[in-house]
């Protein structure tokens, strides 16, 4: 069976689920709902020229579902920009409401920009299905299972993911962004299955097509440098990840991700001072849950309670607006939660709902920590034995294992998997990895 029929089978299947009686009756995958109410505008909109010139383009026309079409692009990028997920409520609103004026059938690129928005979001079944819809509205188009791929993986559906990014490559074409876009998703492959090294090519192919001219976007470029920078730092060559992280900075000044992973590198290395200027900076720009908890957790490490306790409220906060906009910060909150002995039957909670419908490997860590900071051995047992179960090389996946195993009494494993997390990379957190020391020390002593 080729790997289209096998998609079409998908398609066909999900088509399906809303058959009733015995007749075996199908419906087709449902238009959109129709556009949500207004959604109040960030100020931050106000300075960007191209949202102001296609909102006037479309105050002037409101059936011009093309303007819709570039608006909810536009939005996505406004949020990659400033972490403000206000941006997209708007461009599912945009998206829907290009749907709306003209049908997915004839209106490819407001299908496309609804399944983005959905990925944005964190509905990542609806994305699946409006990007399996794509894949036979637009066939033969490579950038139709990028999406879906995308989607796919995020649902731990990875044979699919698999298949969705070798049509991706087989369709793909000469562009840059294109040939970047395909190098980046095996990289992202390789790296879950345990291959190290091929993951780390991969991505090298990419940031080498992005920069070779033509070229692509500074953007593109500082993403694949950080990127380099990261995997540099989980397999403890810290010399290299700095290397990377400065160079993405280099490409684009204040890159948040850049700046972020340079503040946690510094904590790692002792330089307190200089790990919460950095972080202080991303804070910022962004109030990001992962930069906020860094930010917290150096600020402990150097005695500023006062100072930690308020990122903590600002942490509670976050989850309080998360919460009511759907959850997009869940599972970062949640670990944040269980790492810190924090709400710890909520966080559990969490998680589990969370891996009923999104079953990838780190679902199934946070479903194991939370699990585990709750008391309920057995299922954190059982969800570890999940997220491990690619050969993913991550030291995070490790430690939490380890401390499983050694409150389940499993002192070998216990003691491997702790082992290897350090060996991996000895500051893979700040504050578990000195935990995971504190544990192995103790297992070698009885």
């Amino acid at each position: 069976m080729t790997r289209l029929a096998k998609f079409v089978i998908l398609a066909w299947s999900i088509s399906i689920m809303g058959a009733c009686g015995d007749r075996g009756e199908t419906k087709s995958l449902p238009e959109p709902a129709p556009a949500p109410p207004a959604v109040q505008r960030p100020v931050t909109a106000k300075g960007n020229q191209s949202i102001l010139f296609l909102e006037a383009r479309i105050k002037n026309d409101p059936d011009d579902y093309i303007a819709h079409n570039k608006l909810a692009s536009e939005y996505v990028q406004q949020m990659r920009a400033t972490g403000d997920t206000t941006y997209l409520e708007l461009a599912l609103k945009a998206a829907k409401a290009s749907l709306s004026i003209v049908p997915a059938e004839q209106n490819k690129g407001g299908l496309a920009a609804l399944a983005i928005a959905e990925f944005s979001l964190h509905d990542f079944v609806n994305s699946r299905d409006h990007a399996l819809r794509l894949t036979q509205v637009d066939p033969n188009k490579g950038y139709t299972y990028q999406i879906l791929g995308d989607a796919l993986l995020e649902l731990g559906q990875y044979d699919d993911a698999k298949a969705a990014f070798k049509e991706m490559e087989d369709l793909g074409g000469f562009q840059p962004l294109t040939q970047v876009a395909i190098e980046q998703r095996l990289s992202r492959m390789a790296a879950l299955n345990g291959d190290t090294t091929k993951a780390v090519a991969h991505m090298r192919a990419a940031l080498q097509i992005a920069e070779k001219p033509p070229g692509t976007t500074a953007e593109t470029v500082a993403w694949c440098q950080w990127q380099l920078g990261r995997m540099a730092f989980g397999t403890g060559d810290y010399a290299t990840a700095e290397k990377y992280y400065n160079a993405s900075l280099a490409t684009l000044p204040d890159y948040f991700g850049a700046l972020g992973s340079i503040g946690y590198l510094r904590a790692a290395r002792g330089d307190l001072a200089g790990a919460i200027e950095n972080l202080e900076k991303v804070v910022s720009l962004r109030p990001d849950p992962a930069a906020i908890a860094s930010l917290a957790d150096v600020y402990k490490m150097a005695g500023r309670d006062s100072d930690a306790q308020r990122q903590y409220v600002l942490l509670d906060e976050i989850a309080r607006i998360s919460a009511a906009k759907g959850g997009i910060y869940n599972r970062e909150l949640s670990m944040f939660y269980a790492n810190h002995d924090l709400k710890s039957a909520e966080a559990c909670d969490s998680t589990i709902k969370e891996y009923e419908t999104r079953r990838d490997i780190y679902g199934a860590d946070a479903v194991g920590w939370t699990c585990y900071k709750a008391g309920r051995m057995d299922e954190a047992r059982t969800a570890m034995r999940d997220a491990l179960r690619l050969g993913t090389k991550d030291a995070q996946l490790f430690y939490h294992a380890g401390m499983i195993e050694k409150a389940s009494g499993n002192k070998t494993e216990a003691k491997r998997l702790l082992a290897a997390a350090l060996k991996l990379s000895p500051s893979f957190d700040l504050l578990q990895s000195e935990t995971a020391r504190t544990a192995l020390r103790e297992l070698d002593a009885k």
